[in-house]
């Protein structure tokens, strides 16, 4: 059982987060103006006070809809991130981690989302299914250009904290090492049916890095069950996902637990997840996820799912 409203902190900054988020990115692709201003007055009143976008979600409508959601709340009683990095304005993916790209999101970041200053900027998406020459390209990248630009912001206090997000929990590690950052979001990374991202997590405790994880049902099948046409990381589940989350699944009948509870909670059972962070399409959909949350969930269900080999 977890409180979805308590505030965690990010990193050894002074910001905190909800522990349960809501994410912008599927939730601006089918909804118009007034219902998303109504959604966010909605997690307001239940007390959520962690709202995460990009530039790159319905090619930056998604950051000037949380603006003006968002612009009579107090401003130092929520957390607003986003993302830099990657755009698709024109229905070409576009990747700028130059410092001068980096610099250029920002503030148009800062504009559509109608603030002075940014809570949290996640260097996005540096290297999906990119390997070899063109992943290494890609880091040195971000790393001479996007993240200095993005440390000096957060000296001058035009940035809060900055971080990296991306679904790979390798390239995560390589950025923690590599510089000093806040935060992590994690997309997908570490879940009832991905666990692999554990020393990542560990590391990220001994260096007070937070780590937010996004899509704990893997886009999916983890809120539907092994049913016909579940999807897994965006694509059809494999014969062997779905195999596993019926395994998964049969531990939670025993415990009378249902599977989308287990697989909210289960990231933030490590010391290093501050929130778990969700797309939600309604009110309904959050009131759902607030009551997963704090639904309790006996010990022996983890035992019994670790020694299944499901759950860390």
């Amino acid at each position: 059982m977890f409180d979805p409203v308590e505030r965690r902190p990010v990193g050894r900054t002074t910001l905190r987060v909800s522990r349960l988020g809501i994410g912008g990115g599927s939730l601006f692709s089918s909804i118009g103006d007034a219902a998303v201003a109504a959604l966010v007055d909605h997690c307001w009143d239940r007390g959520l006070r962690h709202f995460d976008t990009a530039a790159l979600y319905a090619a930056g409508v998604s950051e000037t809809r949380f603006g003006n959601a968002l612009a009579d709340r107090p401003r130092d009683e929520h957390v607003l991130s986003t993302k830099a990095g990657r755009t698709n304005e024109d229905g070409q993916n576009r990747f700028d981690y130059s410092r001068d790209g980096i610099l250029r999101s920002v503030e148009r970041s800062l504009a559509k989302l109608k603030r002075d200053r940014l809570d949290i900027v996640f260097i996005h998406d540096v290297t999906p299914d990119l390997h070899g020459d063109a992943y290494e390209a890609r880091f040195a990248e971000a790393m001479d250009g996007a993240y200095p630009a993005l440390a000096e912001l957060r000296s001058s206090g035009v940035v809060d904290a900055i971080g990296v997000g991306v679904g790979n929990w390798q390239v995560c590690q390589r950025f923690a090492e590599a510089g000093a950052f806040d935060c992590m979001m994690l997309a997908g990374g570490y879940t009832l049916l991905k666990q692999d991202s554990v020393p990542f997590l560990d590391d990220c405790v001994r260096r007070g890095i937070s780590v937010l994880v996004a899509a704990p049902f893997n886009t999916g099948i983890l809120a539907t069950g092994a049913v016909e046409g579940a999807r897994y990381h965006y694509k059809p589940a494999t014969p062997e996902v779905l195999e596993q989350t019926r395994r998964i699944e049969a531990v939670c009948r025993r415990h009378d637990v249902a599977l989308p509870a287990a697989a909210l909670q289960f990231p933030l059972r490590h010391p290093a997840v501050a929130s778990v962070v969700v797309g939600h399409q309604s009110a309904e959909e959050v009131d759902r996820n607030l009551a997963l949350l704090r639904q309790d969930i006996p010990e022996a269900l983890w035992a019994d799912l670790a020694a299944e080999r499901v759950a860390a």
